[in-house]
């Protein structure tokens, strides 16, 4: 008898908690110097599987500016959303995964700041380094093209790493120096891919970030930009976020 109450309550508890709801929006936020583009094969992998995938076209001018068009592409989604960013826009995802939609943040050699902390602030952790392209002008941040190809994404072809780099967005110096407001990550389910061999991110700072954000982290051999290099790697783990958070 106690067998049998025990298994009707279990029944009653199944029907009165709503299962949730199953994950099919991926919401992607590029990086600086760079666009949507480079994302192409990670969206035709993920779109064949059967999600919605959505490429943010933040211009990444300000990150007031980059949340402000996050938060609008993630108001046109229905249903629970991953939210992936990229680099700087790991800033982005930060404070705009606080967004009621979005159940899972997926860092892409990405900086996941701290309420109270900017990239400006993370990068002073690590020293200067006298070889880097950074080209700080007009209020804008450049990268050097003829270090474009060694430091951005070496593990790609020269021939795209020169349109790459003839075609880079530059960062607005306030998407370097704004302050986040709020860490989605505290509260939010996170994944992070590492890049062993990044020039541009140092890969302890990805560790200890993800580290301190509990993300379930992934290692991959490759340059900054791993999700042209490496798509079905990064793919696999942004269905991996999804199918954890759909159950």
């Amino acid at each position: 008898m106690q067998k049998l109450i025990g298994f009707v309550c279990l029944l009653l508890w199944a029907a009165l908690v709503p299962a949730r709801a199953q994950v099919k929006n991926i919401v992607i936020v590029h990086g600086a110097f760079a666009d949507g583009s480079g994302w192409e094969a990670v969206y035709k992998i993920l779109t064949g599987k059967g999600y919605h995938v959505t490429i943010v076209g933040n211009p990444t001018t300000s990150l007031a500016d980059d949340e402000r068009i996050t938060r609008a592409t993630l108001a046109q989604q229905t249903g629970p959303v991953i939210l992936v960013g990229h680099s700087y826009a790991g800033a982005v995802i930060t404070e705009v995964g606080d967004t009621s939609s979005v159940v899972g943040l997926v860092y892409v050699n990405a900086f996941a700041p701290d309420a109270g902390e900017s990239i400006a602030k993370l990068s002073q952790a690590s020293p200067p380094d006298p070889e880097s392209g950074v080209i700080v002008k007009d209020g804008l941040i450049w990268y050097d093209k003829a270090k474009f190809h060694r430091d951005f994404c070496p593990d790609i072809p020269a021939g795209k790493a020169m349109f790459m780099a003839d075609s880079q967005v530059p960062w607005g110096i306030a998407g370097f120096t704004t302050e986040v407001a709020v860490a989605a990550w505290k509260t939010k389910k996170s994944w992070a891919i590492v890049s062993k061999e990044d020039r541009m991110i140092p890969p302890d700072a990805e560790r200890s970030m993800a580290k301190r954000a509990n993300a379930v982290v992934t290692e991959i051999s490759s340059s900054h930009v791993v999700f042209m290099s490496h798509p079905k790697e990064v793919a696999a783990v942004i269905e991996a976020a999804a199918v954890a958070q759909g159950k």
